[in-house]
């Protein structure tokens, strides 16, 4: 007798995503259709995104802002053997869906993430996001925007996510990576590069780098989170 395929979670932190949250969530309806479930947890939205969600996710979750705090509350009401934690600014492709699915069926595989694509079209995204991914194969890190995955073992295992303003997915992705390398997915998300054209494509990047120092050097979190806020 053929085992069931695990059950999925997917988690989505939102804040103010109205623009686009319908085409985020209508890639994943898919998953539904079969038996897997969406939980939406929005930190205080202004833009009615809880409301345009209606009909396409299982829950809609609200508590204070906090992409960190945001994931926690929803891993804690999911039912699914794995969770995927998807940015409400990303999207997936069925290619995608169809890869994370194949990992379900590995009994070997405990967690990972995909490659990362940008939405703009300026070439320097296209080197960034190539950079992104290849740093990230290298080292075992993953990125929030590379929506990670793990099964709800390890996830509890690990303690969740870290209670960290900012760079709580290298927080995690370190305590990860010292149980099981990533899988690694060539497949992409594509995720909003807004905040690289609002701020300047190279300004951000040097941001995004000192940040990623400070915190590897000690610093506290919650002041990069106020310098990264400040952009």
């Amino acid at each position: 007798m053929t085992e069931p395929l695990p059950s999925l979670s997917v988690i989505l932190p939102v804040l103010n995503e109205a623009e686009g949250i319908r085409a985020v969530l209508q890639p994943l309806q898919s998953l539904r259709a079969v038996g897997h479930e969406v939980i939406l947890v929005d930190g205080g939205s202004m833009d009615g995104s809880p409301e345009l969600a209606t009909g396409l996710v299982d829950q809609v979750l609200r508590t204070n802002p906090g992409r960190a705090a945001q994931m926690r509350v929803g891993a804690e009401r999911a039912r699914g053997d794995w969770l995927w934690f998807v940015h409400g600014d990303t999207r997936v492709s069925p290619a995608g869906l169809a890869a994370l699915l194949r990992v379900l069926e590995d009994p070997a595989a405990c967690w990972g993430r995909f490659d990362v694509r940008l939405s703009g079209h300026a070439w320097p995204l296209r080197v960034i996001e190539r950079l992104i991914n290849l740093r990230s194969r290298v080292s075992g890190i993953a990125t929030g925007d590379q929506a990670l995955f793990l099964r709800r073992d390890l996830y509890e295992r690990v303690g969740g996510w870290p209670s960290l303003p900012l760079m709580e997915d290298v927080a995690l992705s370190r305590t990860l990576k010292a149980v099981a390398r990533p899988r690694c997915l060539r497949e992409t998300v594509l995720t909003s590069s807004r905040r690289w054209e609002r701020h300047g494509i190279l300004a951000t990047v040097l941001l995004m780098w000192r940040l990623r120092l400070a915190f590897a050097l000690g610093a506290d979190p919650a002041r990069l989170a106020r310098r990264y806020g400040e952009r």
